[in-house]
């Protein structure tokens, strides 16, 4: 075969695969608005145009590829970690909630000075299991500070920096003890259920990562360690990196703790803080399962499809969440090297969930759905049917999860993680994880 042929035939075979999940009929209820043709980028199509075809060219060749596109070009390139990184671990009890759990907090310092920036890991452990017998977790981000998801009066407040709301015990960007257990719905942590299903559960305030905040990111937190580059080329790490190095960090730790598995954390993430778990399981493959809940536009929300929130608007309310390269592209999304059904083909051959809701369009449910889908064809180098019962491009059934190994669900309602959802992961983590 020419090499015009070659080509042809490969550019032809990246259409056919990007294409057939990408149009289809349109969904009045969730394509608010028409969608124009367009075509994703084929993730089995190496820079130098090799077909990638086995589960070791993904590995050796294209994921690097991959990787690089989104640190670089998305959220920024993460730094190494510290040789000098310390845990200590502090504050236990073994009978909390009622008796079920044994809680701990664990304290990373980043670079183990006396000075140094510090975070903290709220853990809970299901005291009912055999003894010595290691459990499964979910670690996950929250967004107002660990004392926030519970009311227990010994959990630790936070000292950095947080967003003021007086009725909720935020002042002068300082959390109060009138701020215990208000972390935007209690229910966001169903921290009982979790422990019932025989999960660990492991969370940290964003904030002591990085503040959600333009102005504050880059005052205190991670960022405060490593010294700014006098030339800037657009990759800097911005916020989202800095909140997903921090939850490497503490999966460094989950793997010493001699109550949890180590080799079995799910990472998890709500809205911005789904874009930061789909982007640690990507920085860090040693997350055994990824759980992606409404991360919408930067997390699984393809970018060509024109549906709620866009890379303009991320651009001008969010800028420090994204490394300067990504708004090269404002209103020329389709010119982008790659879309987000690589950032979740990053996680392969590890099992994905995506979840989605209903009235939550902001983040294009649809969107979310047919990224997860489009990362079916790397999932194939590894095993048979990842998408499983799900039937691109027609949405599913509202509260009806479908799919195999890349998990999906819509869920009736709006934006938000509910216990409805946990269950649904807790499932996903029964049969991959346990």
């Amino acid at each position: 075969m020419s090499f015009m042929n070659k080509t042809f035939a490969l550019i032809a075979a990246v259409i056919i695969c990007s294409v057939a999940y990408a149009q289809g009929e349109r969904d009045p209820h969730f394509d608010p608005v028409p969608i124009p043709d367009y075509t994703l980028p084929d993730p089995l199509t190496a820079n130098d145009g090799t077909k990638i075809t086995t589960a070791e060219q993904w590995k050796t060749i294209r994921r690097p590829e991959v990787y690089k596109m989104f640190a670089e070009g998305v959220y920024g390139v993460l730094p190494p970690k510290f040789e000098t990184m310390t845990f200590t671990v502090e504050n236990v009890k073994k009978d909390a909630r009622d008796g079920k759990a044994t809680r701990k907090e664990v304290v990373i310092n980043f670079n183990g000075q006396p000075n140094g920036v510090k975070a903290r890991i709220l853990i809970y452990v299901p005291n009912d299991r055999p003894e010595g017998k290691k459990v499964p977790a979910f670690l996950g981000l929250n967004f107002r500070g660990n004392h926030t998801i519970t009311n227990e009066p010994d959990v630790t407040i936070t000292e950095a920096w947080v967003p003021n709301d007086p009725a909720n015990g935020r002042v002068n960007n300082r959390s109060t003890e009138a701020s215990r257990g208000k972390g935007i719905a209690p229910t966001r942590w169903p921290i009982d259920d979790i422990i019932a299903r025989g999960y660990a559960l492991c969370t940290m305030y964003m904030g002591e990562l990085a503040p959600d905040s333009n102005a504050e990111y880059t005052k205190s937190g991670v960022a405060t360690l490593f010294p700014p580059k006098e030339e800037k080329d657009g990759t800097e790490w911005k916020a989202i990196s800095m909140w997903a190095w921090g939850l490497s960090c503490a999966l460094d730790y989950l793997q010493t703790d001699p109550d949890i598995d180590g080799t079995k954390v799910a990472v998890i993430g709500h809205s911005r803080l789904g874009k930061t778990a789909l982007w640690a399981g990507a920085c860090d493959e040693r997350f055994a399962l990824v759980v992606s809940n409404n991360s919408g536009c930067g997390g699984a929300a393809l970018y060509r499809r024109p549906v709620g929130e866009r890379m303009k608007i991320m651009q001008k309310n969010f800028p420090y969440w994204f490394c300067d390269n990504l708004f090269k592209y404002v209103d020329k999304e389709n010119d982008l090297p790659f879309d987000m059904h690589e950032l979740i083909a990053l996680q392969a051959p590890r099992p994905v969930y995506v979840a989605s809701s209903e009235k939550d369009i902001w983040a294009d449910p649809k969107g979310e759905f047919l990224s997860a889908c489009n990362a079916e064809s790397v999932y194939k180098l590894f095993c048979e049917n990842p998408i499983g019962d799900a039937n691109p491009p027609k949405m599913p059934p509202l509260d009806t999860p479908v799919g195999g190994i890349i998990h999906y669900h819509v869920r009736n309602g709006g934006h938000n993680i509910t216990p409805w959802d946990w269950e649904q992961y807790m499932n996903f983590a029964d049969k991959y994880l346990k």
